[in-house]
């Protein structure tokens, strides 16, 4: 106990000294709780409460249509106390607790309605104002987004030293126009140590940085990226980036937590993806229809239906009894992943009324309902419904398949044959005259008997046995349908059908025919790839942007529409936006031209005219610390520690395809103690991995492409106590204690260096000794063993090394 304590206390100095004890700032209501209110609480209140408490009616002097209303309330006082729904009269009534006070009065909402609304007001009752008060445009064609990317010419600078790339040129006009300065360029320690962890993940070693420092071509760093760019890391590191976007997991989440036992082969299909640099139109318009595609051969066939996993991923109600409700609900959220992902845009709320921001209406959601309710991604609805899953059938599997079948047909030829020995033994048994009971099996000696029973019990095991073949969650087409509008989202309240087509808004001139032998998911997949599609390359480039600096050009990656931000540089976004696709819509070439640049390689350093005229920096005039994510954050220290396991795919499940998770006990049994890179690690939706969800790992349920970054106490409190912690710093201890021959100053060196990259400082030299003296004099009660306890000082100096800001933070 003293031992812990002492350290917890030292840990504890170092993480809130630094400043990461703080508390979280409230923040404005997300998209994904504005998403919430349109497509389950607005219906529920245009429905069931708003005849008697809008504008046109307040009974009890109550309006329920506008957030303003509810605070103010009625003759009872406010109907909502946000983020109190315990405290709040709206709550009470629909809950129907006092028999005085029931809403609505006739009937009563259901229990996942009720649900919905305690959850909003919790959320703090995030209510979008009425158009007309809002001091932006609505609903318009004309906005930026929704316009062909121009290819914009470089513009002029004063400063013509300082651009190494056209790409400079734009960052640096917006610079000059303010009078700004860009930061000096970082050195060589910042830029390797920040282009590794950018393109891997994972840290330099010491070796490659003393490679890199060695080299003094005017091509070391380009060699570097290049270099960086072929590591199977990096597709692991950005297949994780897109796996974001995709909303991956490895379960279902919601009311039935059971595995997607074969998902892994979609995540894998990313990693390979991004590692061999497939054209993002390519790997775009195979998530989406890859199954519509012809295929050369096997393999290329069983990577295509893998890809369309994409869709097939999301979390879903699998004990909805309303299977009608069910298949809808499905289809909404491919809609609002599509357009997330792809194109930046929420189409959501379009299942229940026309966008009241972007210029999608109801028609054109139902446009592309069609299209997904004529996929085929479940193989039933009935509960607990049952996800399709395509066969990818390899030569090995058929040939023990094969195997398998002829012994289960010599086990049924077997049976047989005692069977008819036995039937002829029974019917001359039999009296002359007498007729044979149908069942002869009942004339049958007991050992015949017996020995029956025994080869079907082994014949029903046998038969449990079957080489089970491979599939994929994925969709195929379906019977191909037209989607009638749900009034208000109602799928038993029908309008008009809408023909299967794409938003007019995103349209063009020549809209792509929809034929009725198909789901029109391939034309749908193509339209968005072509380049004057106004959004598809401006979405991808944003968000290559967003992952290397931390903020997009737009900084609202998941959102262009007109609730999102307008570009800090729109000529730049559409200049990167035509250079991805005039160079093949390539990743890694969008990487060089990113991370070659003078903006790229800025430093950190905060200049005080800079940060007075662009306090945010949004012009980008210095790079900004970032916070490495969960993944790279366990990835690292696991590195240094010398654990790092760099086996590449593969499943880390413990429960089969469509297992539950949790037992009668209610305990999940996932294993995370792998040491293997994190975007292996199980990803379990409603309970996730601890060390993820303290780092702000995103919601898996949603597409996600800006991840958060939280500054809490409980982070403080994991690097102090998590066992994984205490086991990477008691590892990179052993790492550095194995050589008997080196003095404690190499060693405290090597410890610098594994983690930060860089030497330690005198000062620094002087402090790691004076804490490992210190911390083996206060073992000495407790642990009488000698090396023991100086190899437990060395893991309590490990642990403040790896808790410290200079460890997890990028300059």
């Amino acid at each position: 106990m003293g031992h812990r304590l002492l350290i917890t206390t030292m840990l504890a100095s170092v993480w809130f000294l630094r400043g990461l004890g703080q508390t979280v700032v409230a923040q404005e209501p997300t998209a994904e709780q504005l998403k919430f209110f349109e497509t389950s609480i607005r219906p529920v209140l245009a429905e069931q409460c708003q005849k008697c408490h809008s504008a046109e009616k307040q009974r009890g002097n109550l309006r329920l249509d506008s957030r303003r209303a509810m605070l103010q309330g009625g003759d009872s006082g406010a109907a909502i106390v946000p983020g109190q729904p315990e405290n709040s009269l709206l709550i009470r009534a629909i809950r129907q607790l006092d028999k005085d006070l029931k809403m609505p009065p006739k009937g009563k909402l259901s229990d996942k309605q009720i649900a919905d609304f305690t959850q909003w007001v919790k959320q703090g009752a995030p209510y979008p104002e009425p158009i007309s008060s809002l001091k932006v445009r609505h609903r318009d064609p004309s906005h930026w987004a929704f316009q062909t990317p121009v290819d914009p010419p470089v513009p002029s600078v004063r400063d013509t030293v300082w651009s190494r790339t056209s790409l400079d040129r734009f960052i640096l006009a917006k610079l000059e126009s303010a009078s700004i300065a860009p930061a000096a360029t970082a050195d060589k320690r910042t830029l390797i140590r920040r282009a590794t962890f950018d393109l891997t993940g994972l840290p330099p070693t010491p070796a490659e940085i003393v490679e890199f420092l060695a080299d003094d071509s005017a091509d070391a760093f380009p060699r570097l990226i290049d270099r960086l760019l072929a590591s199977p890391a990096y597709g692991e590191r950005w297949g994780r980036h897109w796996l974001d976007v995709a909303r991956y997991a490895d379960s279902n989440g919601l009311d039935e937590n059971v595995a997607h036992g074969n998902a892994w082969r979609y995540r894998d299909y990313v990693v390979a993806a991004f590692n061999s640099d497939q054209p993002y139109d390519q790997f775009l318009v195979e998530q989406l229809a890859g199954d519509l595609l012809p295929a050369s051969d096997n393999a290329t066939r069983h990577r295509h239906l893998i890809a369309t996993g994409f869709l097939a991923i999301g979390p879903k109600v699998l004990a909805e009894v309303d299977e009608t409700k069910m298949q809808m609900d499905i289809v909404d959220e491919q809609i609002d992943t599509v357009g997330r992902a792809v194109l930046g845009l929420t189409f959501g709320c379009a299942r229940c009324h026309d966008h009241k921001f972007d210029p999608v209406d109801t028609a054109d959601y139902y446009g592309l309902a069609g299209i997904f309710k004529s996929t085929r991604t479940m193989e039933t609805f009935k509960k607990v419904a049952r996800w399709h899953e395509n066969p990818i059938p390899t030569p090995e599997g058929i040939a023990a398949k094969a195997v398998h079948d002829e012994q289960v047909s010599q086990k049924k030829a077997a049976i047989q044959k005692v069977i008819d020995r036995a039937d002829t033994a029974a019917k001359a048994a039999v009296p002359a005259g007498e007729k044979p009971p149908q069942k002869l099996e009942a004339l049958y000696p007991e050992e015949t008997r017996a020995e029956l029973k025994r080869l079907r019990d082994e014949l029903a095991q046998f038969e449990k046995s079957a080489p089970e073949q491979p599939s994929a969650m994925g969709v195929s087409d379906d019977a191909v349908v037209d989607v009638a509008v749900h009034v208000r989202g109602n799928p038993f309240k029908l309008g008009d059908v809408v023909p299967r087509r794409l938003p007019r808004v995103l349209a063009g001139s020549s809209p792509p025919p929809f034929d009725a032998q198909h789901s029109g998911r391939l034309e749908l997949a193509r339209s968005f790839v072509e380049r004057r599609h106004p959004l598809t390359s401006r979405v991808m480039v944003n968000r290559v942007w967003r992952w290397h600096f931390g903020r997009g050009l737009v900084r609202t990656p998941d959102n262009f529409g007109l609730l999102g931000e307008a570009p800090t540089h729109p000529e730049l976004l559409d200049w990167l936006a035509h250079r991805f696709m005039e160079q093949g819509w390539s990743l890694k070439k969008l990487h060089r031209l990113i991370m070659l640049s003078s903006t790229y390689q800025l430093s950190s350093t905060v200049d005080a005219t800079a940060v007075e005229r662009d306090p945010e920096n949004r012009l980008f005039g210095r790079a900004n610390v970032q916070r490495l994510e969960a993944e790279a954050v366990r990835d690292a220290m696991l590195a240094v520690s010398g654990q790092l396991d760099r086996t590449l795919g593969g499943s880390l499940l413990t429960v089969k395809n469509r297992a539950y998770f949790f037992d009668h006990t209610s305990k999940d049994l996932t294993d995370y103690s792998s040491r293997r890179r994190s975007i292996y690690l199980p990803v379990v939706r409603n309970n996730l991995y601890d060390v993820f969800q303290l780092l702000d790992y995103p919601d898996a349920a949603v597409p996600s492409g800006d991840r958060t970054t939280t500054t809490v106490a409980p982070q403080a409190l994991m690097m102090m106590n998590s066992e994984f912690v205490a086991r990477a710093s008691a590892d990179m201890a052993a790492r550095i204690l194995g050589d008997p021959q080196v003095d404690d100053a190499h060693r405290i060196q090597t410890v610098y260096g594994l983690a930060y990259g860089r030497e330690a400082t005198a000062d620094e030299m002087t402090q790691a000794s004076t804490f490992v003296i210190e911390v083996e004099k206060a073992l000495q009660s407790e642990q009488p063993d000698a090396p023991q306890r100086l190899r437990q000082a060395w893991d309590s100096l490990c642990q403040v090394i790896l808790a410290a800001n200079e460890f997890i933070y990028l300059k």
